[in-house]
């Protein structure tokens, strides 16, 4: 059933989005996996060209980022010059993060971006009121978004604005996924909160529950009908 659907969420592409914005900041990307990685090289392909990366010391993905060519910096570093944070380490990480790095380096009026909304929907970390706080959110994973992005295509987006310290914070979230390509597919303006809260629940609910107990239902279905347990596991 479908009914009680509400408005459709506003959806945004390159022509709704100006890349002067996020062209002209300096952009310090925290974390250099999956995600960190695909957001610097979209960024920097789509004309921003002052990035920096931000990792601890002994990072295992040092040597990756360097060699792709962005100079990297601690986190702290990193925040401290730029008018564009962008947090892309693991969930459980940000809350120490941003109590011992970020929080006492970013200066006034930078941006806080978030690819999902967990952290802040649930209070890990509690941005200082001088900051924009945006949600940018491709959704798919690091690799695929810049095979796509590479090929002139893109990924649809989930973009919020938690925060609007300097009045720019809208502008600001959808230049920067423009930049990551996610224009040409579509932005589409929503919340932290439903972010986050939809996320976990495909997660839990469906990926790891619902999915996996309709695959040993249909696999019991059809062994129970006579069919060889080898066939019907290969079919389920």
């Amino acid at each position: 059933m479908t009914d009680n659907l509400g408005a459709p969420l506003p959806v945004f592409h390159d022509r709704d989005c100006d890349l002067s914005i996020i062209r002209g900041k300096r952009v310090a990307v925290i974390g250099y996996g999956s995600q960190g990685r695909t957001h610097a090289l979209n960024l920097r392909d789509s004309g921003v060209v002052d990035i920096v990366v931000g990792l601890k010391a002994g990072s295992a993905t040092r040597a990756r980022a360097e060699a792709d060519g962005f100079p990297v910096l601690t986190a702290g570093e990193a925040a401290a010059g730029a008018g564009v944070v962008a947090v892309m380490v693991s969930d459980e990480a940000h809350r120490d993060l941003w109590r011992d790095e970020l929080a006492p380096a970013m200066k006034p009026s930078a941006a806080l971006v978030f690819a999902h909304g967990l952290s802040v929907r649930f209070g890990l970390v509690e941005p200082r009121p001088d900051l924009d706080v945006i949600l940018a959110s491709p959704k798919g994973i690091g690799p695929r978004i810049r095979d796509l992005y590479e090929e002139g295509q893109g990924v649809f987006c989930l973009f919020g604005v938690h925060q609007d310290a300097t009045g720019g914070a809208h502008a600001l979230g959808l230049s920067y996924a423009a930049a990551l390509g996610c224009g040409r597919k579509g932005i589409l303006e929503t919340t932290f909160a439903a972010e986050c809260e939809s996320d976990l629940f495909g997660e839990q609910v469906v990926l790891c529950g619902g999915v996996a107990e309709l695959v040993d239902a249909a696999f019991m279905k059809l062994v129970k009908a006579g069919y060889p347990p080898e066939v019907a596991w290969f079919e389920c």
